[in-house]
């Protein structure tokens, strides 16, 4: 079992991302989420992790199990994490920016996040977000990096209903 989620929340054409003011992905744009605590299921982590980031309560919508998403750094260290989507409607109002304990949220254009040479989103991201965003089924994404760059990136389907 991984010990972390992450949540993309979904407005129309927009998804509500945090540039994080702490390390691993300090000044990155990425979605939210966190540490699992003792006894919690990565679906009570996601939506507690949520609500302490954005004050926004996800219980009501439908929460998607997208997969995951495991590493290797520098042939040492590998870990991961579960990964969920959360669409609301488009006439959800949520303002932003908005300074958090864990940084800025702000909505950013899924194009602008995906666009070629963007160097405000981490290298992972514009390899999984379509994927995770696009296709109904549940994947395992893998990456390695070397040296904080990204050198490998695969991508496999999960069997249904469970992970890895």
């Amino acid at each position: 079992m991984y010990k972390q989620t992450l949540c993309f929340i979904r407005r129309d054409d927009e998804i509500l991302m945090l540039n994080r003011d702490y390390k691993p992905t300090l000044g990155l744009w990425n979605g939210v989420g966190g540490k699992m605590e003792e006894n919690e299921t990565p679906l009570e982590c996601v939506i507690r992790e949520v609500m302490e980031e954005t004050n926004i309560d996800i219980n009501g919508c439908e929460i998607i199990d997208k997969g995951i998403i495991t590493w290797e750094v520098d042939s040492s260290f590998t870990g991961g994490m579960y990964v969920f989507l959360v669409n609301v409607d488009e006439k959800f109002k949520y303002e932003t920016p908005r300074k958090v304990d864990e940084g800025i949220l702000d909505w950013k254009k899924v194009s602008w996040l995906l666009e070629d040479k963007n160097f405000g989103v981490g290298e992972i991201l514009p390899h999984t977000l379509p994927i995770i965003l696009n296709n109904e089924l549940k994947y395992n994404h893998f990456c390695v990096l070397e040296n904080a760059k990204l050198t490998n990136y695969e991508v496999n389907e999960l069997s249904p209903g469970g992970n890895l």
